[in-house]
């Protein structure tokens, strides 16, 4: 693997970085989860958030690899399927936090941070469009002259991955920090939160 690493033209893989740099700053629905989780729960929930995130992230780059992602494309209703079950479980979380009022532990965005990690990998593995755009993303710079296609998905997807983890971690200790300015405004925050997810969930339907 490490001869497939070193194989890539610099260029090649400096242009890859700053695109997936500019990637991660577009705010998705993982830079949204993030956010919200750090301005509910502090800069330990953000960043966990983060870390569950990415690993979600982690499964869809190895599904990549084995070319499971495209039998979504190939199958519609396996898409629906998993897309509608990504916005239910999102609205659930968003309920959870409108009927927070003045709750600090229930309008978090989790309650520890071995929860924040679970809903942060349950949004992003249930999010097929996360898989679709690893899937269309990654490939584009691969080359096969430097060795197998899956290897190479897999070396440029733990690039990608690395800096996507310290974009995500940053902001969601950026979050945390900026909603210990608004702690006294516990019930505001959980309204956010509500909002942010539920529009999370109606993106993935309507989209």
């Amino acid at each position: 693997m490490w001869e497939v690493l070193t194989g890539f033209d610099p260029a090649v893989m400096l242009a890859f970085i700053g695109a997936g740099l500019l990637l991660n700053l577009t705010p998705g629905a993982d830079f949204v989860f993030v956010s919200a989780s750090g301005m509910s729960g502090g800069p330990r929930i953000g960043m966990a958030a983060a870390v569950g995130v990415n690993i979600g992230i982690a499964v869809h780059i190895l599904m990549a690899a084995a070319g499971l992602s495209a039998l979504l494309l190939a199958h519609p209703a396996a898409y629906s399927a998993i897309r509608y079950a990504g916005a239910a479980y999102l609205l659930v979380l968003a309920v959870q936090a409108w009927r927070a009022d003045g709750d600090v532990g229930r309008g978090r965005a989790a309650q520890s941070v071995t929860a924040a990690i679970r809903r942060g990998f349950v949004t992003n593995v249930l999010n097929p469009k996360t898989a679709l755009f690893i899937f269309a993303f990654i490939p584009q710079f691969t080359d096969p002259t430097i060795g197998p296609i899956w290897m190479q998905i897999l070396v440029l997807g733990a690039v990608f991955q690395f800096f996507g983890l310290l974009f995500c971690l940053c902001l969601g200790a950026a979050a945390g920090a900026f909603s210990a300015v608004l702690r006294k405004r516990v019930a505001i925050l959980n309204k956010i939160t509500a909002i942010l997810f539920g529009g999370l969930a109606a993106r993935l339907v309507i989209d």
